[in-house]
């Protein structure tokens, strides 16, 4: 009963309501959806990311799957005309808290990327407040030309619904973080340098070895995308600058040698080993054309 009323209400909308209303509808639940459903199919990506926008590493991860979970509910709740007064309340309460999060720590976040979205890139500048009061007012006017709100029980099934989703898509992404543990930290020019969040490939040669400067010439023209590179020098440390800068490569150097072969052992130079949130993904062996591209590129360490 409650549907029926629901249509005959919108059905007594002018057609031109109805037709604005469906469109903000639905391109609102686009871009929630998309966003949503993108952090909860990755969850330990998106923890980096937030980390990256200082959310405290310790809650990054669940704070990424909470955050997937009710973006992809308020998309699902503005594609049913019932639920769009309470998709409207919902999106609009969490654009309003991530544009207020940014206006604090505008300072420290000018120019990182923060997109939200697959294959969009988004920076912390001022057309970013103007993109999200744009998908603001699109929650605000879908939920104004919604008809009258169905009963609750619905969207607490579809909550239900979404929140399993996003335990099982955690559940898969940690079965796959079963590689080699890295060790939490390696000395990198000096300091300290976390392994245990995002992607870190570290490039074991010898400066003086013609196959590992080939390699590395090659290596520099690829499109790194997030993933830091980290170069290991296995003799005369001392030549490992030179050795980066006639390569092209763009990276930090590690001088913790013994410490990252014992912990990825390789049996000659050049060698290679990728490593996502503390965990080998995969170590490369063969450097010789089409590799170590094609490897890189099809773990999605290189685009």
């Amino acid at each position: 009963m409650s549907h029926a009323v629901t249509m005959d209400s919108v059905a007594a909308q002018p057609q031109w309501k109805t037709a604005v209303g469906w469109a903000a509808s639905i391109l609102i639940a686009v871009l929630f959806l998309a966003s949503g459903i993108w952090k909860i199919s990755d969850p330990f990506g998106w923890s980096v990311l937030l980390h990256q926008l200082k959310v405290p590493q310790a809650v990054s991860l669940p704070f990424a799957v909470t955050l997937g979970t009710f973006e992809t509910f308020t998309g699902l709740l503005f594609l049913v005309p019932g639920y769009r007064r309470i998709a409207a309340w919902l999106g609009s309460a969490l654009l309003i808290i991530f544009m207020i999060y940014m206006a604090v720590n505008y300072t420290a976040l000018h120019g990182v990327d923060c997109s939200c979205f697959p294959f969009v890139k988004r920076a912390v500048n001022p057309a970013f407040f103007a993109e999200d009061f744009g998908m603001l007012v699109l929650a605000v006017v879908s939920g104004v030309l919604a008809g009258t709100s169905a009963k609750l029980r619905g969207a607490a099934i579809m909550f239900g619904a979404v929140a399993i989703c996003a335990v099982v898509f955690l559940g898969i992404a940690s079965a796959r973080q079963t590689g080699i543990k890295a060790p939490p930290t390696i000395l990198v020019d000096g300091k300290p340098y976390p392994l245990s969040q995002g992607k870190v490939f570290i490039y074991f040669y010898d400066p003086e070895c013609m196959h590992c400067l080939d390699a590395g010439e090659r290596m520099a023209h690829l499109n790194w995308g997030s993933t830091k590179f980290v170069g290991q020098p296995v003799v005369r440390p001392q030549f490992a600058p030179a050795f980066m800068e006639r390569t092209g490569l763009k990276g930090a150097t590690a001088n913790d040698f013994q410490l990252l072969k014992k912990t990825f052992p390789y049996t000659s130079t050049p060698a290679g080993v990728a490593i996502e949130n503390g965990r080998e993904v995969a170590a490369l062996a063969q450097f010789d054309e089409p590799e170590p591209a094609a490897t890189l590129k099809k773990i999605g360490f290189a685009q």
